[in-house]
């Protein structure tokens, strides 16, 4: 998985080879699951849309296609998990019926980011690894309103999309981005936690004044 993730652009283009148009599948199951799932936050998200991007603007994929593909599939993916959310959700949470294959620490961090942003959540969420997983699954548990929730699903699901694939597409034919792109990797999931990490550290200073 780890190798994925470095290397997205050259694992997308041998699935390219060896699955042709049925790599649209793969991609639309791999979001899929990596925004609807709660036991595979694990997934490539922003660096396997970076490398769509960036396949797409060499030719190998359809833009036209994987666009609107994919924000099928994280809708989707979101949708169902906000769906499993309201049924054992409450249950999860508050500790009644945690199930071993949950990650509480990773629940409680949605929980903690959805109490503070609200609906916002489920768009800034997008953006986050791990966190993006979760959100879904908590707004169900805290029994958001479905239009609220729909709404905020298909503007996040939709800006997260165009933003990761766009910039492949925009920037991936850059020949110093195609010789290290597993450095752009790297820094495209640091550029992502980074919002964690700065509400981290201004917890912690609130804290201690």
């Amino acid at each position: 998985m780890i190798d994925f993730l470095l290397h997205a652009d050259k694992k997308l283009l041998e699935l390219v080879a060896a699955y042709g148009t049925w790599v649209y599948a793969i991609l639309f199951a791999i979001v899929f699951a990596e925004t609807g799932l709660v036991v595979t936050p694990f997934l490539p998200g922003d660096s396997l849309l970076f490398a769509a991007g960036a396949l797409a603007a060499s030719g190998a994929l359809s833009p036209w296609v994987v666009i609107p593909l994919l924000i099928v599939a994280a809708f989707a993916g979101d949708a169902f998990n906000y769906a499993v959310g309201r049924y054992i959700g409450p249950k999860v949470i508050s500790g009644t019926d945690a199930h071993r294959l949950l990650n509480r620490e990773h629940l409680n961090r949605a929980h903690a980011f959805f109490e503070k942003y609200g609906g916002k959540a489920v768009v800034l969420g997008r953006f986050v690894p791990i966190v993006r997983t979760f959100v879904p699954f908590v707004a169900g548990a805290a029994q958001m309103t479905r239009p609220t929730f729909v709404f905020y699903n298909f503007t996040g699901g939709a800006a997260w999309v165009v933003l990761c694939f766009g910039a492949g597409y925009l920037l991936g034919g850059i020949p110093f981005i195609q010789k290290n792109f597993s450095l752009v990797t790297i820094g495209i999931v640091f550029v992502s936690v980074l919002p964690m990490v700065v509400e981290y550290l201004r917890h912690r200073r609130r804290g201690s004044s």
